[in-house]
């Protein structure tokens, strides 16, 4: 039998780690204490800073950056205070994969946190590595196994003091965490740029969509006719599609209002659809489907265009449609999302038809809605500067993914001591 030798390792419980590393149990680092207080209904605008349990999960990753919650001197008197060097965990979860989830604070700015979170604190080492340490794939496994309950997963302190980390000397922990946080601020960079184009993205379709907005070349001189603007109904640009789906394709999906056309097993994790698919209509790509059912930013339904699959299945509940010659399919997309027909549609609602959350609207009154649209050259144009701004978005969005695959793999290598630093 071989015996597998690392040079310069020494194999743990943790698996191989750098020799003059050591493994320790947060029993054995410091000491836990429990928040209270701090429900929804004591958050005000300013106050002392508080943090909820359920912001670990949403708000926070790693270290604290912001408080996002406040609550007045009376409520901050009745909850724990939290300070520079703790180490916050969520003692509640829906999934065992989130349980435990943790954050640090690395700041001076004092706070209290909520019921439901785990204190740990008195520690002498590297606040900032510790959170990052806490949530690598390492404590994860560890804390998945300690998570206890069915619909809501629950934590405690008698199971997170077990937890057995992997510590380097706390010059090498302070230097791992630097790194880790430049990866974080590129990260956080990058993020803004994001909202910075989808902002300005915004600004453009409010303008061009509506004229206030013209692009050179296509603003007339004053006094000059012709070309400009017409009225129009969706009736006019479109012809409603209801091809059944006789040949029996199976790929059935469900409109997302964020997300677009989905599969049903993406959506659902499972296939919700009846078994026999013939009743439903069949869809090419380039198709519209408009989902009468409202839901958050889209009050009136939402208009998805089948762009990821060359046919789809949907129910016979959404209004299908393909756009005429007589206007630009991509400007159409770009009109539909900007919220360009809410108004109309709301008009057209039947008061007290959002049963089961669908409008009560009808096919008639839905293709005589009407739309102020510039001539065909124009909605081109038009949509060639939002196609560019969205390229811009997409390109921003694929470097913020590299950043994050590049530092979870650095957080995999670094935590774990396969990489070294110099200090």
């Amino acid at each position: 039998m071989s015996i597998e030798i690392k040079e310069g390792y020494k194999k743990t419980k943790l698996g191989w780690i750098p020799e003059e590393w050591k493994i320790e149990s947060l029993l054995s680092l410091g000491e836990f204490s429990k928040g209270k207080g701090v429900s929804k209904s004591e958050l005000v605008e300013f106050g002392i800073p508080a943090i909820r349990y359920g912001e670990i999960y949403t708000e926070h990753d790693f270290y604290l950056k912001e408080y996002k919650s406040f609550v007045s001197e009376e409520s901050a008197s009745k909850s724990k205070p939290i300070q520079k060097g703790d180490l916050l965990f969520a003692g509640s979860g829906e999934t065992n994969e989130d349980i435990g989830k943790c954050v640090a604070i690395v700041d001076d700015t004092n706070g209290v946190a909520g019921g439901d979170i785990i204190i740990f604190r008195n520690h002498n080492e590297s606040t900032k590595f510790l959170g990052f340490q806490l949530n690598s794939i390492a404590s994860q496994r560890q804390t998945y196994k300690f998570g206890q309950g069915h619909s809501v997963v629950h934590i405690y302190s008698s199971s997170l003091k077990n937890l057995l980390l992997a510590l380097p000397p706390l010059p090498e922990q302070k230097k791992i965490a630097d790194i880790l946080s430049t990866w974080d601020k590129a990260i956080e960079t990058t993020q803004a740029l994001i909202e910075k184009l989808q902002l300005r993205k915004k600004g453009l379709m409010q303008q061009l969509l509506s004229g206030k907005k013209r692009l050179p070349g296509f603003s007339l001189p004053t006094g000059q006719v012709g070309g400009e603007w017409e009225e129009f109904s969706l009736g006019d640009v479109s012809n409603r599609l209801t091809k059944k789906n006789v040949e029996l394709n199976d790929n059935v999906v469900t409109i997302s209002a964020q997300r677009g056309f989905v599969r049903q097993e993406d959506f659902f994790n499972k296939r919700v659809a009846s078994k026999t698919l013939s009743g439903y209509y069949l869809i090419d790509r380039g198709h519209f489907a408009y989902n009468k059912s409202y839901s958050k930013g889209y009050p009136m339904g939402a208009f998805k265009r089948l762009d990821d699959f060359d046919k789809a299945v949907v129910t016979t509940l959404y209004i299908c449609f393909e756009i005429t010659e007589n206007a630009d399919s991509d400007f159409m997309l770009y009109y539909f999302e900007g919220g360009m027909l809410v108004r109309n549609l709301m008009k057209i609602a039947q008061e007290g038809g959002r049963a089961h959350g669908l409008l009560n609207i009808s096919l008639g009154d839905f293709f005589e809605l009407k739309m102020i649209l510039p001539p065909k050259q124009e909605q081109t144009a038009i949509a060639q500067v939002l196609c560019k701004a969205d390229e811009e978005i997409n390109q921003a969005r694929q470097y913020l993914e590299q950043l994050q695959e590049q530092k979870k793999g650095l957080m995999q290598q670094l935590l774990t001591g396969q990489r070294r630093v110099t200090v």
